[in-house]
């Protein structure tokens, strides 16, 4: 039985990463909801001097003066006992961070509703983003769905689409995809709570996976073909990027590429066809790659032309690969 018209839907938000933050926003301006409460992780060390940080939830709450909860764990007793307290409807879920027990599951009215950043049953797991531009896809999108013990398995109640533009790299689509869901959520919302929407049993058999991404994962193997390298490139902008290593006074110096432009021209792959006033080209195993923007290790972003001026003796040398060398 749906809610009548006269009350408000009651949400509680557990969302951490940037992609919730159009998504707590729209909810907590709602007239036909009422956020009773956010959660989010902890604070903790970010960036290059491991400052701690709030989760992008956490600094939005705080740009908006919001009380926002930071549990150590959503299935500790003390958490549960405060949803318990506030008893909301629903349990909104999105990019949090943690695996949410069955006790949790089942305590709202209306159940858990998770968005996933993709069209499931494809590229269930931690990395949906990813994986769509790395596999070239066109199109991808968000799911609303019905959580359940398992892992972005549950029944999906409604599904957006978003056409990938050329280019786009995985903060942007994040973003996109943080905006699209945003403008749906409010009503698929109230469509639960009337019994409009029917969540539909996800089809296992054409399930994928995308896990959890590593630092060494951007390592450029120069044996791929150079537009698989540019994939890489925008599914781990910003992290953990993609590198290479050069010898440099003895050892394997970690260069990290920004921006790169896929030629048409053959080498050995890893070996440096063009280092000059005008170019730093490097073949790949199909085609070759320009490195137009790069930020050798410890140093500042530069141009691929800026670098090759200070660092003589390029052209022919065969670099090293992203998994070479000190990736800590």
């Amino acid at each position: 039985m749906g809610l009548m018209n006269r009350d408000k839907i009651k949400i509680y938000f557990l969302g951490s990463g940037r992609i919730a933050v159009p998504l707590l926003s729209t909810l907590a301006v709602s007239q036909k909801v009422s956020l009773a409460g956010i959660g989010t992780q902890k604070d903790r060390p970010a960036g290059r001097n491991r400052h701690v940080r709030p989760t992008p939830v956490g600094e939005w709450c705080a740009t908006q003066s919001l009380r926002v909860d930071k549990p150590d764990s959503v299935n500790s007793p003390e958490f549960t006992g405060l949803l318990r307290g506030i008893s909301p409807d629903i349990v909104f879920v999105l990019s949090f961070g943690q695996i949410l027990k069955q006790e949790i599951l089942s305590l709202p009215r209306l159940g858990c509703i998770n968005l996933h950043a993709s069209i499931l049953p494809a590229y269930r797991g931690a990395s949906p983003l990813q994986a769509a531009i790395l596999n070239g896809d066109r199109t991808t999108g968000v799911s609303f769905m019905q959580m359940d013990k398992g892992l972005d398995t549950g029944p999906v109640y409604h599904v957006c689409e978003y056409e990938i533009p050329p280019g786009q790299k995985a903060d942007g689509l994040e973003n996109s995809l943080g905006v699209l869901g945003s403008q749906h959520v409010e009503d698929v919302i109230l469509k639960i709570a009337s019994g409009e929407l029917s969540a539909r049993p996800q089809d296992d058999s054409k399930a994928t996976h995308a896990g959890k991404i590593k630092k060494e994962h951007g390592g450029i193997r120069w044996s791929e073909p150079a537009w698989k390298i540019e994939r890489m490139l925008r599914a781990y902008h910003p992290w953990p990027g993609i590198f290479f290593t050069i010898p440099h006074s003895g050892r394997k110096t970690r260069i990290s590429v920004t921006e790169l432009v896929c030629l048409d021209i053959c080498g050995s792959p890893g070996q440096v066809l063009e280092a000059d006033r005008n170019d730093f080209a490097v073949a790949c195993g199909t085609g070759a790659i320009s490195l137009k923007k790069l930020v050798p290790e410890g140093k500042r972003e530069m141009s691929g032309v800026e670098f090759v001026q200070g660092c003589h003796g390029l052209k022919g040398m065969i670099l090293g690969e992203g998994n070479e060398g000190n990736i800590a």
